[in-house]
């Protein structure tokens, strides 16, 4: 039987078992801080600023059904940008972004309410004079920090990342650092 983990990854955690970058003093946090399972391994990434929905498995093929930019895995995020986003900019993500390294795929975007999650430390710096604003944002490819170049490319960066979906695998309740584990 295969293991598949769900896992809320905090802000600030690596998204490795162990800290192979020895320029730092003290070892940064990891998934070894948070989870005990033998024998799984991330499938795909999430950079260390952002949060949210990781899937761990103990299974070479579904890690690669997973993450491999050819299945075209959905992947939904809640996105908190700096500024009042316009429905030009959110209709220039949905029909993709020129980035240095290309042209994104046209993407499912919207704006939403501030979505009801938890609070996150270091909080997201505020302005008074500056609103910020929420989308959702669904690709089917990954590059390299996606979702903040595109969400930058169209004139509104990126303060907060949460990934709340990979294809039929969402967040739920989960609270950051809390895993939930399936055999599938």
């Amino acid at each position: 039987m295969t293991k598949l983990v769900l896992f809320n990854k905090p802000y600030n955690v690596l998204c490795q078992f162990t800290d192979s970058d020895q320029n730092h003093a003290s070892s940064r946090e990891n998934l070894s801080d948070y989870l005990s399972i033998d024998k799984v391994y991330p499938a795909g990434r999430l950079d260390r600023d952002s949060e949210g929905l990781l899937l761990l498995t103990d299974s070479g093929s579904l890690q690669h059904q997973i993450a491999h930019p050819k299945h075209s895995k959905e992947k939904s995020y809640w996105v908190q940008v700096d500024g009042a986003i316009t429905d030009q900019a959110i209709k220039h993500l949905r029909k993709g972004v020129s980035l240095k390294d290309g042209v994104t795929r046209p993407a499912k975007a919207r704006k939403i309410t501030p979505p009801d999650i938890w609070s996150r430390t270091p909080a997201v710096r505020f302005r008074k004079d500056i609103p910020t604003s929420w989308l959702e944002l669904t690709i089917s490819e990954g590059k390299n920090r996606q979702v903040r170049r595109m969400t930058a490319a169209v004139g509104f960066p990126t303060l907060r990342l949460i990934r709340h979906r990979i294809g039929q695998w969402t967040l739920n309740d989960l609270q950051p650092g809390e895993y939930h584990s399936l055999n599938v």
